[in-house]
This record gives structure tokens, C-alpha cells and sequence, in this order.
């Protein structure tokens, strides 16, 4: 992609209404543009690094068994009835009517749909177990959307719903989801800064887990065990240490030692065991032909929330530094202007030798800004690395990672190889 065909812009003004660090850089990088609070339009180069989000966890979430669907947005009032949260969601449902009057909710989760749906097609213990997942977008009427895309009114999440025929495979299978998140957020660069904390299991069960993210723009306050590192959520420790049963103790060791620590979350899994499927009667026949209930989890990611949490850990006072995996172009390619016709022709030529290579590249080719103003968006935008073509460099091309100061002068062939190719 050529700079000069960039649908959107940088600004060097820092949006008064938005306090987190994150907000403030995805704006004025160009990233997201924020419609109303808790609704943001994903721009171009926005979109790609969700989507770039999206690919990894679609592939960690096929890599443990999960087959991909598409659920509606538009969830019948009758399947949130029978579920019995209709009036029991903290009044964060969107509630509207279509035009024949029948009445809808704008899926904030989707129990309420891929139940009956398993309806269809678990009959036996020979169908069990299974496990779908979706990207799709969510509504919640967020009392307090604020911190960006931290906390949103729409969003886009992946949730993935597991059934089994008993608690055992659910236990085995909840395991299985632990590792496959930290492996989602290895790659997504935030593992290191990353714990995993217990919950409340709310009416589904004695816990959750959420995996929490260490930042100053956390909204969540978790306990870390100084022994084991995990942690523990505030809400936890300081509201409901009577039925812990575990002496006040980290629920994973038992010692009473923390750190508190400020975080986002990131993702969380739950053991829905029959909350679920109870109401929607959601049974399959074991081996002596007997009905069983279902036992079901749920394993949510939020998309533009983990893009958020990401630019909170990966930023400096010039801008962004995005992981590799995640940035939306691969190379920053800045054109000096020189009077020197050669320059442009040779980072023409440069340019359309790494696309030719595979390389995701966005060059800057403006003629009506300096060198300075380049270089300050290409802080801005956070691209992993900066190449630069002028005529001091010659015939080489000055190579610079995002994350550190150094410059050096490098062929072709050198830089493919820094670029893994």
C-alpha cells in the first residue's frame, strides 16, 4: 500500500475526550474514529491488525477442535426468556422490536442461540464431544463505555461453546482452552504481562478464569500470588472471602501472600455445566440409552479490547510498537525527497521487490512533507520496522526496528532475511 492511497491520515492532536493511552494513540494514528461513546468504525489499518487478531485465534481455536459457524445478531425475546435472563442481565440487553412486533435482543452472548442449536444435532453419547466458535459482533448497553475500545457498547468477540457428556471431559476440556489462550496470547506479544486470575463462576460455577492483562489503564484490580503467580480477582478476595473455603488462600496453592496488580481483561472461560442446557433440554442418551444432560463451557476473546490491551503494552511517548504478528503492515518503507530522480525510482523498485517477496509493506511516497514528518509517523503508526531510501543510503537500505534506536545499512537480501523471508 502506497501512503499517498491511505484512506485515513495521522493527527499530531491528542483527542480531548479520551483519557487511555490506547484511545488516544489508535486515533490519532488513524486506527479507529470513535462515532459515540462505546462505538468506534475500525479503519483500515485498524481492521487489518483485528483481523491479523482474528487469524490467530481462529487458528489456535481449530488447532483444539473447534468448527467455526455464524450465529445471528438477532436473538428471538422468546430464547432469553427461557433461559430466564430476559430480566436478570444487569439491563445491559439492547431491546428492540421489529416490524411484525415481535420482540428481539441484540446478542450481547449467544447461549440463548447455539443451545437449541446443539438441539439439532446431539442426540448421543457417539456425538459428544463437540465444539463451535464464532467472530462475530456483540452488544452490551455498557453503563460506563469508556477507555476506547477497552470497553464498548459494540464489539467483536470470539466465543466458542464446548458440550460434553460429563463434568470429567468439560474439566479435561476447560485445560485444553487454558493453554490454547496463552498460546493465543504468546503470539499476540502480551503472554509475559498476561496472568490468569480466578472469577466468580456467577450461577455456573464455584469459579471462572479470566485472563488478565497488566496495565496503569486496567479498570481490574487482581491479586498475584507471590508463589504461584496466579491470580485472583478483587471482587473475590474482598467480597465473598467466606465461601473460598480455602482459609482467605490463593484457590491454586493455598499461601495468603499477593501483589495487586492493575489489568484488562482479555479473555475468560467459564464452566456453564447445565445452566444451559437444563432449560433448553439439551440431553443426549448414554450408553444404556438413558437421557444425560449436556455439560457445556464458553471461552471468550474480545477482539478490539485485546487490540487495545496490546497498544497499552506496546507503546513509547512517539506512538505505537506493535508485535509482529499483529501490526497491520510488516515494513515502513519512507522515501527521503531528494532532486535526485534515482531515489524514487530505486524505492519504487524496493517497494515492489517485497511485495513480490510476500512482504506487507506500506510505503510512504508523499512529496509534500519532510523526512522528519515520515519518520514521526512511522513512530506513530507503530510498524515493526523502518526502512529508508535516500541519497545518503545509496544503493543500501537503512533498516531500523521500532523498538530500538539503532540504524544500519543493509542490502536487499539482508532485509528479507530480517523480515523472515
Amino acid at each position: 500500500m502506497k501512503h499517498t492511497q491511505l484512506f485515513t491520515k495521522t493527527s499530531r492532536e491528542t483527542p480531548s475526550d479520551e483519557q487511555s493511552v490506547s484511545a488516544q494513540l489508535l486515533e490519532r494514528a488513524g486506527y479507529i474514529n470513535k462515532e459515540a461513546a462505546g462505538v468506534y468504525t475500525l479503519l483500515p489499518l485498524g481492521l487489518k491488525s483485528v483481523q491479523k487478531i482474528a487469524q490467530i485465534i481462529r487458528e489456535e481455536m481449530v488447532a483444539v477442535g473447534g468448527e467455526e459457524v455464524y450465529m445471528p445478531a438477532l436473538v428471538p425475546k422468546q430464547n432469553w426468556v427461557r433461559s430466564g435472563r430476559y430480566d436478570n442481565y444487569d439491563d445491559a440487553l439492547f431491546k428492540v422490536k421489529g416490524a411484525d412486533d415481535k420482540e428481539y435482543v441484540l446478542g450481547p452472548t449467544h447461549e440463548e442461540i447455539i443451545t437449541p442449536l446443539a438441539k439439532k444435532f446431539i442426540h448421543s453419547y457417539k456425538d459428544l464431544p463437540k465444539a463451535v466458535f464464532q467472530i462475530q459482533h456483540k452488544f452490551r448497553n455498557e453503563l460506563r463505555a469508556k477507555s476506547g475500545v477497552l470497553r464498548t457498547r459494540e464489539f467483536l468477540m470470539k466465543d466458542l461453546y464446548s458440550f460434553h457428556a460429563d463434568l470429567a471431559d468439560l474439566e479435561r476440556y476447560y485445560e485444553v482452552q487454558k493453554q490454547a489462550y496463552w498460546k493465543i496470547f504468546e503470539r499476540c506479544g502480551i503472554k509475559d504481562q498476561t496472568y490468569i486470575a480466578f472469577a466468580s463462576g456467577g450461577s455456573f460455577a464455584k469459579y471462572s478464569h479470566e485472563f488478565q492483562t497488566e496495565t496503569e489503564a486496567g479498570e481490574d484490580e487482581i491479586y498475584v500470588c507471590k508463589n504461584c503467580k496466579s491470580g485472583v480477582n478483587k471482587e473475590i478476595l474482598e467480597g465473598s472471602l467466606d465461601k473460598l473455603e480455602i482459609n482467605y488462600g490463593c484457590p491454586e496453592c493455598g499461601k495468603t501472600e499477593y501483589e495487586v496488580k492493575k489489568c484488562i481483561e482479555v479473555g475468560n472461560i467459564f464452566k456453564l455445566r447445565d445452566k444451559f442446557s437444563k432449560p433448553f433440554e439439551l440431553t443426549y442418551k448414554d450408553e444404556k440409552g438413558e437421557d444425560k444432560l449436556v455439560e457445556m463451557g464458553c471461552y471468550g476473546i474480545g477482539l478490539p479490547r485485546l487490540l487495545g490491551a496490546i497498544a497499552e503494552v506496546y507503546h513509547d511517548e512517539n506512538g505505537l510498537k506493535w508485535p509482529d504478528e499483529v501490526a497491520p503492515y510488516q515494513a515502513y518503507l519512507v522515501e527521503v525527497k531528494s532532486q535526485n530522480s534515482k531515489v524514487k525510482s530505486a524505492a519504487e523498485e524496493i517497494y515492489n521487490k517485497l511485495r513480490e517477496a510476500g512482504i506487507e509493506v506500506l510505503y510512504d511516497d508523499r512529496d509534500d512533507i519532510s523526512a522528519g514528518e515520515k519518520f514521526a509517523d512511522a513512530d506513530l503508526l507503530g510498524i515493526p520496522y523502518r526502512l529508508v531510501m535516500s541519497e545518503k543510503t545509496g544503493d543500501k537500505i537503512e533498516f531500523k526496528k521500532r523498538t530500538e534506536e539503532k540504524t544500519e545499512l543493509f542490502d536487499l537480501s539482508e532485509v528479507l532475511a530480517e523480515l523472515g523471508h
